[in-house]
This record gives structure tokens, C-alpha cells and sequence, in this order.
């Protein structure tokens, strides 16, 4: 059930980063995929019978909670400056980032 879920939203994801234009739907759409890798880690650990392999996957869900953290904060700050440069957050309008 629990990959069932985690399957439907990483697709989500995926849509969104393949249809949209707009750099802040694409930001939260690899959230969304990040989310969706971390329900199987939690899930691949709740049903492991070793207890390693439990640890190991929340260990792994820490870290991706905070490689999304910065990803969040470097993606938000590069669209906040792009706004402030070229007055878009189109994806297709940024495509030459010059000083």
C-alpha cells in the first residue's frame, strides 16, 4: 500500500518537472519525488526483520531531508535572484544565466 502511494507521488513528480515551465512548480516537484523516496525507505524499513536495515533506512530518510533542505534553500535563492534579474521565473526564458 505504502509503495503503492510512493509510487503515485514520485509520478506526480515526474509529470510536473516534464510538463512545467515555471522553476518553483519544478522546485516542488522534486520535493515531491524526494518525499516519495523516503516513504520507501521508511516503509523498506518498517517491514526489514534485521534491525540494521531498519536503522540504515532512517538513516538514509535523515539525509535526504536534509539534502532537500539545501536543495530547497539553493533552488529558492537562484529563482529569487533570477526574478530580481530578468523579472521571470520561466524556465525557457532563463535559459543563459550571465553576470
Amino acid at each position: 500500500m505504502f509503495l503503492v502511494f510512493a509510487a503515485i507521488l514520485f509520478s506526480i513528480g515526474l509529470y510536473g518537472i516534464l510538463t512545467t515551465n515555471s522553476a518553483l512548480i519544478s522546485l516542488m516537484c522534486v520535493e515531491l519525488m524526494l518525499n516519495s523516496a523516503n516513504i520507501n525507505f521508511i516503509t523498506f524499513a518498517a517491514y526489514s526483520t534485521d534491525g540494521i536495515a531498519s536503522t540504515t533506512g532512517q538513516i538514509f530518510v535523515i539525509f535526504t531531508i536534509a539534502v532537500a533542505a539545501a536543495e530547497v534553500a539553493v533552488g529558492i535563492a537562484l529563482v529569487l535572484n533570477a526574478y530580481k534579474e530578468r523579472k521571470t521565473t520561466n524556465t525557457t526564458d532563463l535559459t543563459t544565466m550571465r553576470w
